[in-house]
């Protein structure tokens, strides 16, 4: 009995560290702004993030092997749908690591409502602080700050709530 003690506490001090990094890195605000970087969507044409200023926009990092990214998926539809008529965006970015067809037959199958770009040369992903971990998600404001950085899934519940008030400031 005595031996599976130090196993145990080697797992429980295992998950004690995942729990917190989790609690540390869900959701955490941030003082930065957007990084103005151009990007090419799937249909070929161009966008820059300085564009999305004066729109409350996620930006999604994802990879079409990422299981978290393909149950969130249809959550950030709902919340683009939702609102999106208010002045709500969503730009899903695929990891460069990603197979550009591999990315569009994803998109086309799902029927995402929203703009889908490649990170082909993974600039996106360094502007936004090196971003490895899929999914991660940024939410900006309309003045351009970046107020919400999500890695794995959000609570959409909550995450709601806060466009929702973003999206009521001027």
């Amino acid at each position: 009995m005595k031996s599976g003690r130090p196993y145990a506490a080697a797992l429980l001090a295992a998950a004690a560290f995942a729990v917190g990094a989790w609690l540390a890195f869900q959701g955490t605000g941030t003082d930065q702004k957007l990084p103005d970087v151009g990007y090419m969507r799937l249909d070929g044409t161009h966008g820059t993030t300085g564009a999305m200023r004066g729109r409350v926009t996620l930006i999604n990092f994802w990879a079409t092997d990422c299981t978290t990214c393909a149950h969130e998926m249809p959550q950030l539809a709902a919340a683009y749908e939702r609102f999106k008529a208010r002045g709500y965006d969503t730009l899903a970015v695929a990891m460069s690591y990603d197979n550009p067809a591999d990315v569009r037959s994803y998109a086309t199958a799902r029927g995402l409502p929203f703009p889908v770009a490649h990170d082909a040369d993974g600039r996106m992903s360094r502007s936004f602080g090196n971003v490895e971990t899929t999914p991660t998600s940024v939410l900006v404001n309309k003045r351009g700050d970046i107020v919400m950085r999500y890695v794995g899934e959000p609570d959409f519940v909550a995450l709601g709530r806060l466009v929702d008030r973003l999206l009521a400031e001027s």
